[in-house]
């Protein structure tokens, strides 16, 4: 593996704070009305999916642009409610709750203020780092496994039917006789739907796809909904009921949407593990799209997590705090600001804005909304995240990433979403002992960086190299200067995870981006575990130079 340098970011960055607003308000301004039509819809969605009002979701991205944006270490990072929570918000709401979803709700606001105080005590003690503790098969798998659940549950809603299952692989189960007994309707609707996120997914045309495709689900939707006449209760088909159950139901006045938490349970474990869980998985979905969104930045800018997970820790405590979702900096919504020419961290503010204005000023219009709209949406966020294409490219890094991959979906579908983890980084760990045959190597990597000149570097890595022991290396890389000539030396490490492997390559590009140059050698003295560049490797017993 070796790298050539990449060229610089040809623009000048733009300014930030109230010059960059100067600067750059225009372009702004219509990114964040554009990203604000994207996320309305999917607000609503993610809201109701995870057994919190359709408000809920609204109230999140309203403090995720206005609050957040102002405090956050990125640039073009849109904050909000994201579909990979709902796993775990619904869970909270259903184990607190147990059969009362209102009290769920509360004692689900109160575990996500106290897990919002540990995520901004998280950022102002630099814990951003351990995101890089997670390996990236199970951070996928676990993604998938959420997409699966998704998919499960909201199927039904696409639908128009209510299974009749208690348990999420009863849900799943129930999909073909959900099929069987569709209300033909609502089931239009939402395969409507469906069917345009599918065209505008795989049209090349740029003036379709200049228009959000979200919105128009929602427009289609609500035109179909007057069509069927889901304002009022009646009867059609079979003794099949149409009525407002199908539509979002939210209250007239805006102020009737906050809602307050119940702490009353905080001396209860169940509690507490739902603390966790919160904390874990928003604080890692954080980290990971706002490094992944750094990527897609032409301006080649780098956020400082650390700062960006206290921003985000503060924007969920208020939001718990008046019944809003944890938010995380969501991916999908970034990158359609991105592709709006975003230049500034205010056009996360002015999509906090529109939403602010469109639910003051319309909110009628929201309650026009069919449920199995917001569905469809879901469900084909669910397929993006456990596509099979998402298998085919674990599998070509590897059998033993496709392994901990599959055994991280099988945990989180079997149990829940910390044991399904849990279950994924013990499978690599037992991999990686069967391959290194060392137990030392588990809880230290040795690595050893010399300067041979004014300008090179050369960094030694011994022993084995995997997901658990190298926050170390990744400090010391941190420290060294930019633009230099850097060699990554493996001729003394017995093995180098996927994990790893992927981490060096990343790094490697941003820093090339800098001005420097990565080059590796001792590589020829491993086996690889599969054709991919990124492959996890082990020593050859018999290595010649």
């Amino acid at each position: 593996m070796s790298h050539t340098p990449q060229p610089a970011a040809l623009n000048t960055p733009p300014l930030t704070g109230i010059p960059g607003l100067i600067q750059n308000w225009k372009s702004d301004l219509i990114s964040g009305f554009l990203v604000f039509l994207i996320a309305l819809p999917l607000c609503l969605g993610i809201a109701m999916a995870s057994g919190f009002p359709p408000m809920a979701g609204i109230i999140t991205a309203i403090i995720g642009g206005l609050v957040v944006s102002r405090l956050s270490g990125s640039y073009v990072t849109i904050n909000g409610p994201a579909a990979g929570l709902i796993v775990v918000i619904l869970d909270s709401v259903q184990e607190l709750g147990k059969g009362d979803a209102m009290a769920g709700y509360k004692y689900t606001l109160a575990a996500i203020v106290i897990a919002s105080l540990i995520q901004t005590a998280m950022g102002l003690l630099k814990a951003g780092r351990l995101s890089a503790f997670f390996p990236s098969g199970v951070v996928h798998g676990m993604l998938a496994a959420i997409g699966i659940i998704i998919m499960g549950k909201q199927i039904h809603v696409m639908l128009g039917v209510k299974p009749d299952a208690g348990s999420l692989i009863g849900t799943i189960a129930a999909i073909p006789n959900s099929i069987i007994h569709l209300n033909p309707d609502i089931a239009l609707i939402g395969g409507a739907g469906l069917l345009i996120l599918v065209l505008w997914n795989i049209t090349s045309n740029r003036y379709l796809k200049m228009i959000p495709a979200p919105i128009v689900v929602v427009i289609l939707g609500i035109i179909l909904g007057q069509y069927f006449d889901l304002d009022h209760e009646h009867i059609v088909y079979n003794d099949i009921a149409l009525g407002p159950k199908f539509l979002v139901a939210i209250p007239d006045n805006f102020m009737a949407g906050f809602y307050f938490p119940d702490f009353s349970k905080i001396s209860e474990t169940a509690f507490w593990v739902q603390v966790v869980t919160i904390c874990l998985v928003g604080s890692l979905e954080s980290l990971l799209s706002a490094a992944a969104v750094d990527k897609l930045d032409p301006y080649k800018r780098y956020s400082d997590l650390n700062k960006d997970l206290t921003a985000v820790g503060i924007g969920n405590t208020l939001s718990g705090l008046v019944g809003g979702l944890p938010m995380i900096a969501e991916i999908v919504r970034s990158s359609a600001n991105i592709d709006n020419n975003a230049k500034t961290s205010w056009a996360n503010f002015f999509h906090g804005l529109f939403l602010l204005l469109f639910v003051g000023l319309v909110p009628g219009l929201i309650h026009e909304i069919p449920l199995a709209s917001l569905a469809a949406l879901l469900v084909f966020t669910g397929y993006r995240l456990a596509s099979p294409h998402t298998f085919i490219k674990t599998l070509a890094i590897g059998y033993e990433q496709l392994l901990i991959f599959v055994t991280t979906i099988i945990g989180v579908l079997a149990t829940d979403l910390l044991i399904g983890v849990a279950m994924g980084m013990a499978t690599e760990l037992l991999i990686h002992v069967v391959r290194s045959l060392n137990w030392h190597d588990a809880f230290r990597l040795y690595f050893r960086i010399e300067q041979t000149d004014e300008d090179t570097y050369i960094i030694h890595i011994n022993g084995a190299a995997f997901f658990a022991n190298y926050l170390a290396l990744k400090s010391g890389l941190a420290r060294l200067p930019d633009g230099k000539k850097l060699i990554f030396d493996f001729s003394s490490a017995s093995s180098v995870d996927h994990t790893v492997m992927e981490f060096i390559h990343d790094y490697s590009e941003d820093y090339e981006r800098r001005g420097g140059s990565c080059t590796t050698q001792g590589l020829h003295r491993h086996s690889a575990t599969s054709e991919h560049h990124l492959a996890a490797r082990t020593l050859k017993r018999r290595a010649t130079d």
